[in-house]
């Protein structure tokens, strides 16, 4: 398809930046999915030794099934869809194609006793599980490293602080970075270490059908350990669909990193507007139709609109699929499928921030004139050392002095000058400056 003709962005415009999640969540890989797991469950009957009558497969004979999803390509996807045209049904279009790579003996064993939901919720999870582990976590846990890298390299320069968008105890540029860093790290651990889970129990979660064949087969033992040889944990009390309690759970994680870093792009911005960060010039780009100087923000704020989208979707996602009418209900199969372009927009960020963080530039000389236009700051270390002298009207007399107040460094080494404290502290408050009021911002940077 004509990139120009495409509906949505994901397919068109950003295609080349997003090409990666595309053997996870196209309707190709979708088939793949559907494919391994008809595979496998053939090959697990097999191996079941309460099922008569079906003897296992050899090595050999294993391997060549496995290549059917192994080596499932544009040419099988046709020949699906070609399929369904006649079945109307994507996942008995599967089984059909199946059935055309085996011979017919193993017919009336694919998708035995099966709901298609049996194998659509291991597929679909698969998809999700394996499109973070081997395209979005690396990603996300790029960006944390360059951060960090940042982190460090910038731990030392001092910059005011702004809340509630007015001057406020300094901080260091590194010192702020840190703080993303550190609350990435947490999702990211969460994101690694979380358990996603299937069902495999029939039409209702019962194991009717099974259990009617073949009555002393273990079947909540075969389904237990079938899910966990696909690697996933087993859920086992359903209706019949897994509830999608622990895919909520994972949405919602990407929904926090999304938030985390819709954060970090809103404080760059600004930092960009203030003018105590400049971004590289790259030769050729336009940054306005009409005004020459500009270089905005551009990625960045792509990144925000395209997290903002995604967090639609995935919150979406979270709060619909668990909720099923009775034993089932065919709206989590509609939007189940839009799994991957919540992860595509999500993904789309990331990338932008890397590049954003890659222009960066320190205007050190900016971050020198606020501060020094900003010395009422130091009123909090002033009342805390008079209050350590125990002086009970500390936080008056600098309310006094500071609100409202331009304050430079004669009038606030005059006034500290006055105060009646100890030889030492008047020593440390003289030799402060806002440039060097920065507590252990240093420190911090370096317990990454």
């Amino acid at each position: 398809m004509n990139a120009l003709n495409t509906i949505s962005p994901l397919d068109g415009r950003y295609a080349n930046s997003v090409k990666e999640l595309s053997e996870y969540f196209s309707e190709s890989a979708l088939m793949r999915y559907r494919l391994k797991v008809e595979v496998e469950y053939l090959i697990a009957l097999g191996k079941e030794k309460g099922i008569k009558g079906f003897p296992p497969f050899t090595q050999d004979e294993q391997v060549r099934l496995r290549k059917i999803y192994e080596n499932f390509n544009s040419g099988g996807a046709e020949k699906v869809k070609e399929i369904e045209t006649t079945t109307n049904h994507d996942v008995k279009a599967v089984e059909y194609y199946l059935q055309s790579k085996v011979k017919k003996t193993l017919h009336p064993w694919i998708h035995f006793a099966l709901t298609s939901e049996d194998v659509n919720n291991l597929s679909y999870t698969l998809m999700w599980k394996d499109g973070l582990k081997h395209v979005y976590l690396p990603s996300l846990q790029s960006l944390n490293k360059e951060l960090k890298k940042l982190a460090r390299r910038y731990k030392n320069s001092s910059m005011l602080a702004l809340t509630h968008g007015q001057p406020a105890t300094p901080t260091t540029f590194g010192k702020e970075l840190a703080v993303f860093c550190a609350r990435l790290d947490r999702q990211i651990d969460q994101i690694k270490s979380h358990s996603l889970l299937g069902k495999f129990g029939g039409a209702t979660g019962t194991w009717s059908a099974h259990m009617v064949a073949y009555p002393k087969v273990n079947w909540t033992r075969f389904a237990s350990m079938f899910i966990k040889s696909l690697g996933l944990e087993p859920n086992l009390i359903t209706t019949q669909i897994e509830h999608h309690d622990s895919l909520a759970e994972s949405f919602h994680q990407v929904v926090r990193v999304n938030s985390i870093l819709t954060d970090l792009c809103r404080d760059m911005w600004a930092y960009i507007s203030r003018g105590i960060l400049g971004q590289k010039k790259v030769a050729g780009e336009v940054g306005s139709s009409t005004m020459p100087h500009k270089i905005n923000p551009i990625q960045f704020e792509n990144a925000e609109g395209n997290m903002g989208v995604a967090n639609a979707l995935l919150n979406h996602l979270a709060t619909k699929l668990p909720i099923s009418r009775m034993q089932r209900d065919l709206t989590d199969s509609t939007t189940l499928r839009n799994q991957g372009v919540a992860l595509g927009h999500s993904y789309l960020a990331l990338k932008n921030i890397q590049k954003g963080l890659g222009r960066i530039t320190i205007n050190k000389v900016q971050m020198e004139n606020e501060l020094d236009d900003h010395w009422e700051v130091l009123a909090e270390a002033i009342q805390t050392i008079l209050r350590k002298n125990g002086k009970q009207d500390a936080y008056e007399q600098l309310k006094e002095l500071t609100r409202g107040q331009s304050i430079n460094v004669e009038s606030m080494a005059e006034f500290v000058s006055r105060l009646k404290i100890s030889d030492e502290d008047k020593r440390i408050l003289l030799n402060l400056t806002p440039e060097s009021y920065i507590g252990l911002a240093k420190k911090l940077v370096d317990s990454l």
